[in-house]
């Protein structure tokens, strides 16, 4: 007699209560708004809400981050909804953290919101690169929390007797520090060459005189999905925070006969950890080369303002504030009338389209086409036969409005960008009468 094969069963979702602590002023979101945010984390990690805590405080209590008394409030909410984690809004430091859980006591985890954002990033890394700049992070936040993990044997060097002279507890504390040290050099040497193949190939684009367009917003714009209906790709995108982290890079050819390349950056968030910007910094270099950037913003969000604040705050950090930024209102099939109004009234110079179902895009594309225009040159070059890739350079990243093939080689009337003209300097037979 057969046996019945078992059937698989998904694992259950972690109970987590959030934790809140509103500083007034100081404070750049509302608390009610940024512990949503933190809400959405957490679904996004794979647990449920059962339980929020929030205390309005003039700066952190050193000891526990919350006063006593709401410390001992959440050990009871963890014994009353059996909680399995507790995810706090801000960044906790090692001793705060390690005050907690004895506080709250085992096998109850205590985090902050960088450990959280650290974790999603970990699960949804899928490149190599991805996956070493994530690791990078998670050994750099987790270095000055290591000295925790070893107290048990450092209470046996205290208590005295045979082999306490050795100092167990530290030896194995610094032989941790110096593993986790040792992987942290070994990762930035290996993302610093990734970095250096990316730059030649940037260089290359660079060269090219292919005109670059990065995507840059608030995670869950929708960013993904406007580079797959752009471009006819089928980048994964979903309704989630981090849906993709990994840059991609997609051609495309204007109306005008242009072609340019549009690439798909990881998403921002309020607080984001400076350890995950410093890691990304290889992948954001996207932004910083780009020659232009595109702001996507969710336009059903009401804190959309907050939200181009966090974006602009992380492009300052990384050294792109000065790139040329068009800014795109997506997921206008979400917003009401009022809210378009309002937005068009605001941001004039602003596109709104709705990436899902394709509105907007043909204003979007005229918009870049126009920027993209912005500061080319009309030339008439005479270019000889044997020159096959600059005859494919003017027809893929000029704009042709004439061309006649003579016995000398291709007589080209077109408007050209800067660095395009300097390479068809040499054939240069006047400029153009364009204008």
């Amino acid at each position: 007699m057969s046996r019945p094969v078992p059937t698989p069963t998904a694992r259950a979702r972690e109970k987590a209560i959030t934790v809140g602590v509103d500083f007034g002023r100081s404070s750049a979101w509302p608390l009610a708004d940024s512990m949503a945010e933190l809400d959405r984390l957490v679904g996004t990690d794979g647990a449920d809400v059962v339980c929020s805590l929030t205390q309005r405080l003039d700066s952190p209590v050193p000891r526990t981050f919350i006063g006593s008394g709401k410390t001992r409030e959440l050990v009871d909410l963890v014994r009353r909804y059996e909680a399995d984690v507790v995810v706090f809004d801000d960044e906790l430091t090692p001793s705060q953290q390690s005050n907690l859980e004895k506080a709250v006591g085992e096998p109850v985890k205590i985090i902050d919101r960088t450990a959280l954002i650290l974790d999603i990033f970990g699960r949804h890394a899928k490149t190599s690169e991805g996956r070493l700049q994530v690791q990078l992070a998670q050994l750099k936040y987790l270095l000055p929390r290591l000295r925790g993990m070893w107290s048990h044997l450092m209470g046996e060097q205290t208590r005295g007797g045979i082999g306490s002279r050795f100092g167990q507890g530290e030896s194995q504390l610094e032989v941790d520090r110096r593993l986790v040290r040792d992987r942290i050099s070994t990762l930035r040497r290996e993302l610093a060459g990734l970095e250096s193949r990316r730059t030649t190939q940037s260089k290359a684009r660079w060269d090219s005189g292919i005109y670059r367009v990065a995507l840059a917003g608030y995670t869950n714009a929708g960013k993904s999905t406007l580079l797959n209906a752009l471009t006819g790709s089928d980048v994964y995108s979903k309704d989630e925070l981090f849906a993709t982290l990994d840059p991609t890079t997609r051609a495309l050819d204007l109306s005008e006969g242009r072609r340019i390349t549009i690439t798909d950056t990881v998403g921002f968030i309020q607080k984001l950890p400076t350890t995950l910007v410093e890691a990304f910094k290889s992948t954001l270099s996207e932004v910083r080369s780009a020659d232009l950037i595109l702001l996507v913003v969710d336009a059903s969000e009401p804190n959309y303002e907050r939200q181009v604040k966090a974006v602009n705050d992380v492009l300052d950090e990384i050294g792109a504030g000065d790139v040329t930024t068009l800014l795109v209102f997506n997921k206008c099939d979400l917003a009401g009338p009022d809210v378009l109004a309002s937005l068009r009234s605001l941001h004039p110079e602003a596109c709104l389209i709705s990436a899902f179902e394709k509105r907007g895009l043909e204003g979007l594309m005229f918009q870049i086409s126009t920027i993209a225009s912005q500061g080319d040159v009309s030339i008439t070059a005479t270019i000889p036969y044997d020159k096959g890739m600059l005859i494919k350079l003017v027809h893929e990243r000029g704009q042709v409005l004439r061309e006649s093939y003579e016995q000398e080689g291709l007589v080209v009337t077109a408007r050209v960008s800067p660095r395009l003209c300097s390479s068809l300097a040499p054939y240069l037979t006047g400029g153009g009468d364009l204008d």
